[in-house]
Parts: C-alpha cells; sequence; structure tokens
C-alpha cells in the first residue's frame, strides 16, 4: 500500500478497555488495520478499566477472540498494547496516564494523534469527559480527538446536555460520534452511486420518484440486551440514528465537494427539512409494534415480555414504521417510510427507491399483467449490492412484458473483501477525517423529528403497541399505515436466517 495514506503516530486510549464492544469490535479491527498495513509504525492502544488485569493478561484476553492466522504479526500487535486498571472517576488515573502518553511521545520523539475512545455507559461518559478535559489531555485541539458511542442521549433535551458537557472541554472539530452503520460499504456507496454516475441524479427527485422505503430488519430478539433494550426501544435504537442517517444520504443535495463539512452541512439540511409531525396525528405516521412469541425455523422463540431483564407488561417497542416528507423542492410530497424491528423472518438492509409509472401506457391490457414500476434496491446488508428493476419483452411472437433485474454485488464484481464497519472509522478518526461522523447539529435535529412520535407514545391516550408474531414482517398496523396511501411494503429479496 501507499505509505502515504497511513495516519501520522496515533496512541489510541480505549475506555471500557474490558467490555464487549472492545473485545468483538475495537481491537479486531485495529488488528486488521495493522496486519493490511494501515497504520503507521508509531502506533499504541491503552486500554483502561476498572478489572484488575496486568498487560499480559489483558493481551490474552483480547487474543481469545481473535484467533489471528499470523503469529508474527499478532505478537508485533500485541507489544503495542498496554493495560491500566483503574476508577474512571480517580484524578490519579489521569496523571497516570498523562505520564504514559508522555513516556511514549518521549520513546518515539514525535507528538502522536492522541484518540480516546469512550467505549463506556452513557452514565459515566459524562465523569470521562470531564476529567480529560481539566486535565489538559486533549489540549492539542489538532491533534486531540475523542470518540463517543451511541446513544447520543434518549431524548432531545438529554443530547443537547451531552452535547453542551462535550462542547465545554472540547472544540466539536475533535468531537467523533460514531454510529457504526455508516461505516458500512454499501451505506457509503450510496453517495457514489450519486454523484459519481450521471444516468441517476437527474432523475433523482419528486418529479420521477414516488415514495422511498428503507427496511431494516433483524432475526434476533433482544439477546442479553434486555436491560438495555427495555428503556430504549426500536424507534431510539434504530430509526433515531440509523435510518435517519441512511435517509439522509438518500435525500440530500449535491455537495459542492467531498469535504468532510461540506457533506455533514448537505445531510443536516435534509433534517432540517423533515416535515414536523402534528401530535394529534402520529397515528397516521408512525405505529409500533412488539413481538409475541412465534416460529422461526421450527423453533419456538419466547415474546418479548418473556426475555431476561424484561420488565412484565413492558409496552417496548421492537418494531417501528414511520412515514416522513422532506419539504425541499426535491422531495415535495414524496413520502420516506422508515421501518426496523427484531425477530423478523431474515436479517436484512435495504433502500428501495420506487419510481412513477411510465406517464402513457402504449401497450395492450393484455401485455403487461405483471407490470410493476422501476425501482432501485440499494442493499445494505447481507449481500451488498445494488439491483435496477425495469421491463422487458418476454421471448414469443406476442408482446408480453415482465419485470426483469439488473444486478450488482459486491462479492461478484470486486475481489476485495469490504472492510468491517469499525476499521473504516477507526482510520477515519486516526486521519482526522469527520465524514461519517455526526456533528452536535445533526444529533439535535434527528431527535427533534422523532420527539413527537416519542411524546404521543409516552402519553395515556396513545394507542397500546400492537403485538406480531415473532418470524412475521411485523404488526397489521403497519400495513395500514403504507396501504392508507395506495402503497405496500416491499418484502427484502435477499437476507439470511441470522
Amino acid at each position: 500500500m501507499d505509505p502515504t495514506a497511513r495516519p501520522d503516530p496515533s496512541v489510541i486510549t480505549i475506555f471500557g478497555a474490558g467490555g464487549d464492544l472492545t473485545w468483538r469490535k475495537l481491537v479486531p479491527a485495529l488488528y486488521n488495520l495493522f496486519s493490511d498495513g494501515w497504520l503507521p509504525e508509531h502506533f499504541a492502544i491503552i486500554g483502561v478499566d476498572l478489572r484488575e488485569l496486568d498487560d499480559d493478561s489483558y493481551v490474552a484476553h483480547l487474543k481469545e477472540h481473535l484467533e489471528p492466522a499470523d503469529e508474527n504479526t499478532w505478537n508485533d500487535f500485541a507489544r503495542r498494547i498496554s493495560y491500566m486498571a483503574t476508577d474512571f472517576g480517580d484524578d490519579a488515573a489521569y496523571t497516570g496516564l498523562a505520564e504514559t502518553l508522555a513516556a511514549i511521545e518521549s520513546e518515539w520523539g514525535v507528538e502522536p494523534s492522541r484518540v480516546f475512545y469512550l467505549a463506556i455507559p452513557p452514565t459515566l461518559i459524562e465523569t470521562a469527559v470531564e476529567k480529560l478535559g481539566t486535565t489538559q489531555l486533549c489540549r492539542d485541539v489538532a491533534r486531540a480527538r475523542i470518540v463517543v458511542e451511541k446513544p447520543f442521549g434518549r431524548d432531545l433535551e438529554s443530547a443537547r446536555e451531552l452535547n453542551r458537557t462535550l462542547t465545554n472541554f472540547f472544540d466539536e472539530s475533535q468531537i467523533y460520534r460514531i454510529d457504526h452503520y455508516l461505516g458500512k460499504e454499501t451505506v457509503q456507496n450510496i453517495l457514489a452511486f450519486r454523484f459519481a454516475n450521471a444516468l441517476f441524479e437527474p432523475i433523482w427527485d419528486q418529479r420521477y420518484i414516488d415514495h422511498v422505503q428503507i427496511t431494516m430488519a433483524e432475526r434476533v430478539g433482544v439477546e442479553h440486551r434486555g436491560g438495555y433494550y427495555d428503556g430504549t426501544g426500536a424507534l431510539r435504537d434504530m430509526v433515531q440514528n440509523h435510518l435517519l442517517q441512511v435517509m439522509c444520504l438518500v435525500a440530500m443535495e449535491p455537495p459542492v465537494s467531498f469535504e468532510d463539512e461540506e457533506i455533514r452541512n448537505k445531510t443536516v439540511d435534509v433534517l432540517h427539512a423533515i416535515r414536523p409531525i402534528p401530535p394529534e396525528e402520529v397515528a397516521h405516521f408512525a405505529v409500533r409494534g412488539q413481538y409475541a412469541a412465534g416460529w422461526l425455523e421450527g423453533e419456538r422463540v419466547p415474546a418479548y415480555r418473556e426475555e431476561p431483564d424484561v420488565a412484565a407488561g413492558s409496552d417496548t417497542e421492537t418494531f417501528a414504521a414511520v412515514k416522513l416528507f422532506v419539504d425541499n423542492w426535491r422531495w415535495h410530497g414524496v413520502p420516506f417510510y422508515l421501518r426496523t424491528g427484531k425477530r423478523l423472518p431474515v436479517k436484512a438492509s435495504e433502500v428501495s427507491i420506487h419510481f412513477r409509472t411510465a406517464p402513457h401506457q402504449i401497450f395492450p391490457s393484455a401485455a403487461v399483467g405483471d407490470w410493476q414500476p422501476n425501482r432501485i434496491v440499494l442493499h445494505i446488508q447481507p449481500d451488498e449490492g445494488i439491483v435496477l428493476r425495469f421491463q422487458a419483452k418476454r421471448p414469443g411472437l406476442k408482446v408480453r412484458l415482465s419485470p426483469v433485474d439488473m444486478r450488482f454485488t459486491y462479492r461478484e464484481a470486486f475481489e476485495d473483501v469490504p472492510p468491517e464497519a469499525y476499521e473504516t472509522l477507526l482510520l477515519d478518526v486516526m486521519q482526522g477525517d469527520s465524514t461519517l461522523f455526526k456533528r452536535t447539529d445533526q444529533v439535535e435535529a434527528a431527535w427533534a423529528a422523532m420527539m413527537p412520535i416519542l411524546e404521543a407514545w409516552a402519553s395515556d391516550t396513545n394507542p397500546e403497541v400492537s403485538p406480531y408474531s415473532a418470524g412475521s414482517w411485523g404488526p397489521d398496523t403497519a400495513e395500514v399505515l403504507i396501504a392508507r396511501d395506495g402503497r405496500s411494503w416491499l418484502t427484502p429479496s435477499v437476507g439470511q436466517p441470522g
């Protein structure tokens, strides 16, 4: 690879280094970057957590999940890892961290970038941020960065409070609010598909597009996250961040350049243009469901209320469907339908752009029995690719039209295996590229769009959460939501059982 593409010397300090996220995602991503030659020669990881471990024990713990194929590469990577057992609120911990960083800088003879990754519960973020800010560990605005995992609050007011805490101690340019979904290859490819091809952008507006559907389906239930999920729900967990961010990439105006601030400005414009939902009309724009017991591949699965750590009688939604409008010239009158849920038939995420029907029908009715409007489907996972559906004449002496698909898949088109989302995002942090990270105004605008729904669902007058059988595509109310407009949900054409 081109060594000029590597980031500057970097030290990544992970708060919550003993947690599941670090073990399953962060360290494997860093190891893959290292083994592929993307990391600089001067690179180090400092793990910080409460657990009493020494360096060797911590490295052994990390290796259990990785199972590296090349022992020499692993040993070279592992010697760059150290561990500190400490309380996040202890001043002495930050003094010790400052001494460790100073020793590393002295040994290297350069001032590296300092990345502080907060892989910790939301209740600990304010403490860690204040300590990092007051101890001057992040005083170099150009080289010090802080990475904050979602959730970014649980409503608009708590998001504002978290942002005030962050911006009290850090410049906005130092703050990287990470959403791993934006690191997925096909999500990023939405920009390339739209703005690198002259074919599609001219028809990407209300003149040609009838509506847009965005589906993120999960086959799993809440698994071991019952306690967390029961206080969150599908709207907060998926719609407010993942689905809205994908919607912004689909709906944004063409940027002037690929600079990070320009891209983020355009996505914020979309969020600000979302039509506010009147409180009394929420039921016509959003529905919620909760999975009941059912069967998946011959196995009975429990209802949500039977899951561990879920409150008896909980009304937390495990399915949410929302209809939104973007009030600008490009999208006037075009509905965006967003849905997500757990215990659905398959795991699949896709964006489906449905075009208007041809303005004049010249073919006889007998020729168009299978007629379907054109559509473009962007498969985000699991089988990344793009499908264009159009009409074609079937072979034969008579004119009969049928829909056919033109397919592109990453697996067939490219030999390279797409990187994991965290690989992309961690490299961007080290390189100081904030394109795929959320700004303060992005976070708050996304919450503002969802607040009428959250407030209505929390009220006593709102209809109860609708049950749906595990293994189905959600509650009947979701079908009603889109059927009122004379449309229907597109069942994902690809998916996987896991």
